[in-house]
């Protein structure tokens, strides 16, 4: 093989793994800027205590809690239903979006704390400072039993210990690869361009596999949210689920797209800018001399 054909082969190799490392940087980039930052999870999951999905799951959540602790007798539906309409109004509170905020920041750092640990405990998010207020404000209205309502161990389960010791090997496989990947995507892009003989090719190639390496990620977004979705306990709101899961997701889809749509851009405008270039060639050759005649000379 000759050193141009060395060229062609080298080139490819170095775009297609390029293009292969797109979904895989921007999900390992995700997991590590956007997942991994305590600071921005709180901002992520802080408006979706206002809407109706995650306060539906929080006023059953902390309802059946209570209920499961306070035996009300013959009062138990009455008192279920004040205390349910108590904690929805609850929820619709400054403090409870404080709340919120607090519960989910402490369980995010339990959680890193778990996933870059050792140890293989099960997670779980403290109500108490929801269920204290709450009892505090039931207790103002003079509703029935509500100094009853016990504070402790009012928690959820927010990862067991099978799944801790799951997620633990991958996270920390994407938290290094969080930074490297995507590097290494754009520089192997980038030599396989200059090696290229033919570079208009050659970023028409890795804008299209761009392209399509967003679309797999998306694609691959989708289908972890079907399987979430379908793996959920009964007694998890599917609703509260799905708005969660899309909100984390949200700054990964949307990187997804932009690359996927900025590939197809870039692909169309060097395929246009190709045509042009080769008609104006064409347009610059000088036109062809007529052929002589050759004439018989006469004698």
């Amino acid at each position: 093989m000759d050193r141009v054909g060395v060229r062609k082969v080298l080139s490819a190799v170095l775009i297609v793994l390029g293009c292969l490392l797109v979904p895989l940087g921007g999900l390992s980039a995700w997991a590590k800027y956007e997942i991994g930052d305590t600071r921005r999870y709180v901002a992520t999951m802080g408006p979706l205590a206002a809407g109706p999905d995650v306060r539906g799951a929080v006023t059953d959540t902390v309802t059946d809690r209570i209920m499961a602790k306070v035996e009300a007798g013959p009062l138990e539906d009455e008192f279920r239903r004040f205390v349910h309409e108590a904690v929805l109004s609850f929820t619709g509170t400054p403090a409870f979006r404080a709340a919120w905020d607090t519960a989910n920041r402490a369980a995010h750092d339990a959680v890193l704390r778990a996933l870059r640990g050792e140890r293989d405990n099960a997670i779980t998010l403290d109500l108490a400072p929801v269920t204290q207020q709450l009892k505090d404000r039931l207790a103002a209205d003079r509703v029935p039993l509500a100094h009853r309502i016990p504070v402790s161990h009012t928690e959820i389960t927010v990862l067991e210990g099978q799944e801790v010791a799951t997620l633990r090997r991958g996270f920390r496989m994407l938290e290094f690869a969080g930074f490297w990947l995507p590097f290494a995507a754009v520089a192997l892009a980038v030599g396989g361009i200059l090696l290229a003989v033919r570079r208009r090719r050659a970023i028409m190639a890795t804008a299209l596999g761009t392209a399509l390496g967003a679309a797999l990620l998306t694609l691959a977004t989708a289908v972890g949210r079907a399987m979430t979705l379908a793996d959920l306990p009964p007694h998890v709101s599917r609703d509260a689920a799905a708005t969660v899961y899309d909100a984390l997701t949200s700054t990964l889809r949307t990187a997804a797209w932009t690359i996927l749509v900025l590939g197809l851009t870039v692909a169309a405008a060097t395929w246009l800018t190709g045509r042009v270039a080769r008609r104006r060639a064409r347009s610059a050759e000088p036109p062809p001399a007529p052929a002589r005649k050759q004439t018989r000379a006469r004698a």
